[in-house]
């Protein structure tokens, strides 16, 4: 059992329909058929939502996307229209509200690794693969891999385990083409956002991305089938959030040292701490997490703030 310790209730706007409350973020519908979508300050590890808070994670979130989209724009288009704030939302929303396009959503998980670790660690260390790629022998947690490797995962409700999947898996669900467009869109973006990253210091280590197909007026005119499959016409968008300590491993390069868990910058620490004694919870059990003591809070509220300086060269206000 997992998923929400205590779900919200979401706030009701005039002119916007709520459609779904995920992990972190609040998805609302506008009257021109737009998604308005809302990064909270929500946690989550270990496919739950935990009950403790982290201030200004969801505008860390959003501002840190709106930078990478704007990196990442030759390569790919993205969802977002607007960081207007909709008519009669509540100010705190501000900074954490995106308007974006309504995509139809390709429903795999866009996994790119340049280096070993997390569930690609355990696969390997089985089989010496990851999602059915073979890898060199020797390789310990935090190994740099010989090149970006696409592992794709399928994306799960919430309190359900993303499963990683073969390539092959992701063309019988989606079809070769569309297969072929995330592949390659997943690894160009993942080498820009690299080498980005490493000017600056910090290794990215793996991320994960979503995408979503748009079509344009005559494709739309000329079929009336949904699915995640892509049409002639059909563009493909990132969405989301990209490159995020949410969704991204984030290491300090110069305490980089493989054959150890790696220092980060990212959700790692709550994970860690949850997973100590100090917490005295049993992640196997089916008892929610517990709050988050005020030291971790601070911590990664520190941790996201630092990702997000050093990454832009701005300063956090």
């Amino acid at each position: 059992m997992s998923g929400f310790v205590e779900k919200p209730e979401p706030i009701q706007v005039p002119g916007l329909v709520h459609l779904h409350t995920g992990k972190v973020r609040d998805l609302y519908q506008n009257e021109a058929g737009d998604l308005v979508m809302v990064a909270s300050d929500r946690m989550s590890a270990y496919d739950w939502v935990l009950p403790t808070e982290i201030p200004d994670k969801g505008r860390v979130l959003t501002q840190l996307s709106l930078w990478w989209f704007d990196q990442l724009a030759d390569l790919v288009p993205n969802h977002v229209l607007s960081t207007e704030l909709p008519p009669g939302a509540p100010a705190d929303w501000a900074g954490r509200t995106l308007i974006c396009k309504s995509l139809r959503m390709v429903p795999v998980e866009c996994v790119a690794r340049g280096y070993l670790t997390g569930s690609g660690l355990v696969e390997y260390d089985d089989s010496r693969t990851v999602c059915g790629l073979a890898l060199p022998e020797g390789l310990v947690d935090g190994s740099e891999l010989p090149a970006p490797i696409f592992t794709p995962a399928t994306k799960a409700e919430v309190g359900e385990h993303d499963e990683n999947v073969s390539y092959e898996e992701v063309v019988r669900q989606v079809g070769a083409d569309t297969a072929a467009q995330l592949r390659q869109a997943t690894l160009a973006v993942y080498s820009r956002a690299r080498d980005i990253a490493r000017e600056r210091g910090i290794i990215l280590a793996d991320t994960k991305f979503e995408f979503g197909l748009e079509s344009n007026t005559a494709a739309r005119r000329a079929s009336v089938e949904g699915g995640g499959g892509r049409r002639e016409g059909d563009t493909l968008v990132i969405a989301d959030e990209v490159l995020t300590p949410d969704s991204s491993r984030f290491w300090p390069a110069d305490r980089w040292e493989p054959g150890r868990a790696q220092p980060s910058y990212d959700k790692q620490y709550v994970r860690d701490w949850l997973t100590s004694a100090e917490s005295g919870w049993d992640r196997k059990s089916e008892q929610p997490p517990p709050a988050l003591p005020e030291q971790v809070v601070d911590a990664t509220r520190a941790k996201y703030i630092e990702a997000y300086e050093r990454l832009t060269g701005t300063s956090w206000t």
